[in-house]
């Protein structure tokens, strides 16, 4: 099993350490409800160093990720970042990454930790044009600074005016001390903040500075488990749960990053599902009765029929209801219908709602 850089300061710190994606991971510090609440209202810190990071460079750079994500990257200008996912052959998704547009005809590629080895070779089997790649992963942390409080608790840290970097954009420079540091208005938990890309050898010195400037606005570290509800609470998918080889991304709701006026791997297929519709969707819902919706429940129509299955749910800390994802016939997809989760013995009815279930 693989550390991050910060292991040793997750254990001193008393987090709970659990396998996740081959990595030893913090899973909790204080308890779930208390970090998600943190990062909803103030400022929370994950390790995410698990996470893959691929420079793809030279001029052929952009017609390789062209031709292996499914949105348009030649949309992509300096300093901004982009949502996209890659295709398989039939139909699936390999991985959801976010690329980045470093410089001109240089790209970083942010892959799921799970999906390295998978992710590189799938890159490079499709790499017929010559273009340079270098996998980062092992050399790079990544800190998610999360919050409201983000940009005010971190802004004596940089020179660089943390208000104005954008949604989805990004700044190369300093920060906590160090140089060439990617500053990134990125994240997975849907309450602002950051994303700073940095060297495992500087990580410590960085992640030092930021209690210390965070300490007056309630900054605390944040597990995985938090992440998860996080998440979970704005609609965001997770790759092994709500998309994966056998998920296509029309079914997934992921047809905004699946752009067709460019070519792409199996843009054929999916073009073709977005026209003609597919039989199952990604729909989210929220119990209607007591209970806690888990990954792999069964979703029964009213007649106790098996129509699909949960594949992501917790118990919202913010809504204080059960929340989730899953996969069910198109005709049963729509807002406000009906579903019943399997909880158990018991069938709770379940409102299909529009997301994000946290409305900030």
């Amino acid at each position: 099993m693989k550390n991050t850089a910060l292991t040793e300061t997750h254990i001193a710190l008393g987090a709970k350490m659990v396998p996740f994606a081959g990595y030893n991971m913090p899973v909790q510090y204080e308890g779930v409800n208390i970090e998600h609440e943190t990062v909803r209202n103030a400022v929370g810190v994950f390790d995410v160093s698990h996470m893959g990071e691929f420079l793809i460079e030279g001029e052929h750079a952009l017609t390789l990720i062209q031709k292996v994500s499914s949105n348009d990257a030649s949309k992509l200008t300096v300093g901004k970042a982009q949502y996209s996912c890659m295709p398989n052959d039939n139909g699936g998704i390999v991985d959801d990454l976010i690329i980045y547009k470093i410089k001109e005809e240089q790209y970083l590629l942010v892959v799921n930790a799970s999906n390295i080895d998978k992710d590189w070779n799938w890159i490079q089997s499709k790499n017929d044009v010559g273009a340079q790649m270098r996998n980062l992963s092992d050399d790079y942390s990544l800190l998610a600074i999360q919050g409201p409080k983000a940009i005010e608790a971190m802004q004596s840290l940089t020179s660089h005016d943390l208000s104005a970097i954008k949604f989805y954009s990004f700044e190369v420079g300093d920060f906590a001390g160090i140089d060439n540091v990617i500053i990134s208005a990125t994240g997975y938990t849907g309450s602002g903040g950051f994303e700073i890309y940095v060297k495992n050898d500087d990580v410590k010195q960085v992640w030092d500075k930021v209690f210390e400037a965070g300490a007056d606005f309630g900054i605390k570290p944040i597990g995985l488990a938090a992440r998860d509800t996080l998440r979970l609470e704005m609609g965001y998918c997770l790759y092994g749960n709500d998309i994966d080889d056998t998920t296509s991304p029309i079914e997934a709701g992921l047809g905004w990053i699946t752009k067709f006026t460019k070519d792409f791997t199996n843009a054929d297929a999916l073009k073709a599902q977005k026209e003609n519709g597919t039989e199952r969707k990604l729909v989210a819902f929220e119990l209607n009765e007591r209970g806690i919706p888990r990954q792999g429940y069964d979703i029964v129509d009213t007649d106790g029929n098996k129509i699909g299955h949960v594949t992501s749910g917790t118990m919202s800390p913010s809504l204080g209801k059960g929340i989730g994802l899953g996969y069910v016939p198109t005709d049963l997809s729509a807002v406000n219908n009906t579903i019943h989760i399997q909880i158990r013995k018991n069938s709770v009815p379940a409102k299909v709602v529009k997301l994000p279930f946290y409305k900030g």
